[in-house]
C-alpha cells in the first residue's frame, strides 16, 4: 500500500454581527459587496493571497476539485443546518476532497479546511477574510506556506435557522501534492477551532465528532 505524508488542519468560524478592522492591503474587486456577487469568490482569493504576499509566500492557485468539494459542503451546511468539519452522516474534508479527486492514488499531500459564515455585512469577503486572520487557527491555514491550491465555496444562506438579513457559510480548502510535501509535512492529527463573535467576543471548540 502507498504510504502518504498527510497533514489535516482544519479551522471554523462562525460570525456574526462584529467587523474588525481591516488590514492595511490594496483593495480587491468585490471584497465588500455581497457573497452572492458572481466574484465573491474571486475576491476572497485575492484577500488571502494578499496577506500571503505580505508574508512573502506564494500566491494560491484555484483547484476545481477543490472547490467542488468546497462548494458542496458549504451548501450541504446551509441545507443541512449545521456548522462543524464533520457532517451529520460522519462525512470529513478528507472523504470530500477524495470523492472530488483531488486526493492521488499514490504520492503525499497536505490539506487544510476553514469554515466561517456571516450575515449582513460580516458576510463579505473582506470581514471574513479579516476575520479569519484575527484567529490563530484560521491564520495558520492561510499563511501555511506547505499549501499551494485552494478551493473556495460561498453558499447563500446561514448553518442555522432564525438569522436575519442575508447571510452566507464559506469553505476554503488548501492542499499541496507532490513529493515536496513528504518532507514538509508530518502526520498529524486533525484539529478543529471554532470562533463565535455576536456583538461582545466568545470563543468555544469545535467538537470533532
Amino acid at each position: 500500500m502507498p504510504t502518504y505524508a498527510r497533514r489535516l488542519l482544519l479551522s471554523c468560524g462562525a460570525l456574526l454581527a462584529l467587523a474588525l478592522p481591516a488590514p492595511a492591503l490594496a483593495a480587491c474587486a468585490g471584497e465588500g459587496g455581497p457573497p452572492a456577487d458572481p466574484g465573491a469568490v474571486a475576491a476572497t482569493l485575492c484577500l488571502l493571497n494578499e496577506q500571503r504576499a505580505a508574508q512573502h509566500l506564494p500566491a494560491l492557485s484555484s483547484s476545481s476539485p477543490l472547490r467542488a468539494a468546497a462548494s458542496a459542503y458549504a451548501r450541504e451546511m446551509v441545507g443541512r443546518r449545521f456548522f462543524d468539519h464533520v457532517s451529520p452522516d460522519g462525512s470529513t474534508m478528507l472523504q470530500r476532497i477524495k470523492a472530488a479527486g483531488w486526493v492521488a492514488a499514490s504520492g503525499s499531500w497536505t490539506a487544510g479546511e476553514n469554515i466561517a459564515w456571516g450575515s449582513g455585512g460580516s458576510g463579505t469577503p473582506a470581514s471574513i477574510v479579516d476575520s479569519w486572520m484575527h484567529s490563530a487557527g484560521h491564520r495558520a491555514n492561510i499563511l501555511n506556506g506547505a499549501f499551494v491550491e485552494i478551493g473556495i465555496g460561498i453558499a447563500p444562506g446561514a448553518p442555522q435557522a432564525g438569522v436575519r438579513g442575508d447571510a452566507a457559510t464559506y469553505v476554503t480548502d488548501f492542499g499541496s501534492r507532490g513529493s515536496a510535501t513528504a518532507a514538509a509535512a508530518k502526520p498529524k492529527k486533525p484539529t478543529a477551532r471554532c470562533v463565535t463573535r455576536a456583538g461582545a467576543t466568545a470563543a468555544k471548540r469545535c467538537a470533532r465528532r
